[in-house]
């Protein structure tokens, strides 16, 4: 079936779909209501900075810990880096994190072995956050700040207004933390950005990827969550096997599938990595590799190769731009998946709370 055939109501009757429109006003709400408790988090850090930044999480979770370790790095200049899960859950082995800042990230916020990663960050002496959609959760009873998420019930099993908040949670500390005048004010620009990201049409996406089999998703630096984000989805709501690469990383190997007629989505993120990224979208057009590009100055046409360019909101700081792709790609990605026969309200053999061990 394609695109076209996919009646309006119905790609928009999906919970996906309506709760993934509801973002730009999840995170307008979030940053009012987070305003006090993030503004006593980053005065207590500048107070006593933490030696290293260490983020728990699983899933699309993970991907927003993904963007946090570019964002504390580029902007702060803290080193960050992902505790796997399964160190402290199964291998039972105690981290080093006395006066790291942990950062537990989870939608439900009941996923055994984050619950026991956060318990022992705290017994070594960590301070402990949780950014949390329940804000009553187990998590939340574990750590010494809770930043709530402030998305409300979700009732697809693909996450979407909780990944953006994540984000937007993350995006707003990393701002009051830094002190930055220039990011605050972009904060405030955001949802409206998040509202014309909503509108771009990235029908053309959609079209082209209802007969795939596989692709690759490139981003990198701030851009790469977003492109694991959106492999995930793929894979969840539409049946479709995607790998997440960065756009750096990709030459390493995995480029050499990239052939005549092999999709590539790629997410060009506003900031210094755009050229090589540009540069790398040419390249893969040049073999014949079918592009999407989303980038603030993608053109009509980049290369001699097939592809198309997908229109981009304007982001107001190079720091929201992941956010507004991402909103951008959830449309698109709901209206695939329809268009391949899935639901992507109800994935095979998922849950909507995932409790690993």
């Amino acid at each position: 079936m394609s695109v076209d055939a996919i009646p309006h109501d119905r790609a928009a009757s999906t919970w996906m779909f309506r709760e993934a429109a509801d973002a730009a006003d999840v995170v307008a709400r979030q940053f009012a209501a987070n305003h006090d408790v993030l503004s006593a988090l980053a005065a207590d850090l500048r107070r006593r900075p933490p030696p290293f930044v260490a983020t728990c999480a699983r899933g699309s979770s993970d991907h927003a810990a993904t963007y946090a370790k570019a964002l504390f790095e580029t902007r702060l200049g803290v080193v960050t880096a992902s505790v796997s899960p399964s160190v402290g859950s199964v291998y039972g082995v105690r981290q080093q994190l006395r006066d790291a800042l942990f950062i537990a990230v989870s939608q439900s916020g009941k996923s055994p072995d984050l619950l026991r990663n956060t318990e022992a960050a705290r017994e070594a002496g960590a301070r402990v956050v949780a950014l949390v959609n329940v804000a009553d959760s187990p998590l939340a009873a574990l750590a010494d700040v809770v930043v709530p998420l402030h998305a409300g019930p979700e009732r697809s099993v693909a996450a979407t207004k909780s990944y953006l908040a994540s984000l937007s949670a993350l995006l707003q500390l990393a701002t009051l933390w830094s002190g930055d005048t220039v990011l605050a004010r972009a904060l405030d620009a955001l949802p409206d950005a998040l509202r014309a990201a909503w509108r771009c049409d990235w029908s053309s996406l959609e079209e082209g990827l209802v007969p795939a089999h596989n692709l690759f998703v490139l981003g990198r630096g701030l851009g790469l969550g977003a492109a694991q984000e959106a492999a995930l989805k793929f894979k969840e709501t539409c049946g479709l096997h995607a790998e997440a690469y960065s756009a750096a990383e990709v030459k390493h190997g995995p480029m050499a599938l990239v052939g005549p007629g092999f999709p590539v989505l790629i997410f060009a993120q506003p900031d210094e990595t755009e050229a090589g990224t540009l540069a790398l979208a040419d390249e893969f057009r040049a073999r014949g590799a079918r592009v999407w590009l989303a980038a603030r100055h993608a053109g009509a046409d980049r290369g001699p190769g097939p592809g198309q360019a997908l229109p981009v909101a304007a982001a107001p700081h190079p720091a929201c731009a992941p956010l507004l792709l991402v909103q951008s790609f959830y449309r698109a990605v709901n209206a695939l998946s329809l268009a391949r026969g899935h639901d992507p309200d109800a994935p095979p053999h998922l849950n909507k709370v995932t409790e690993t061990v």
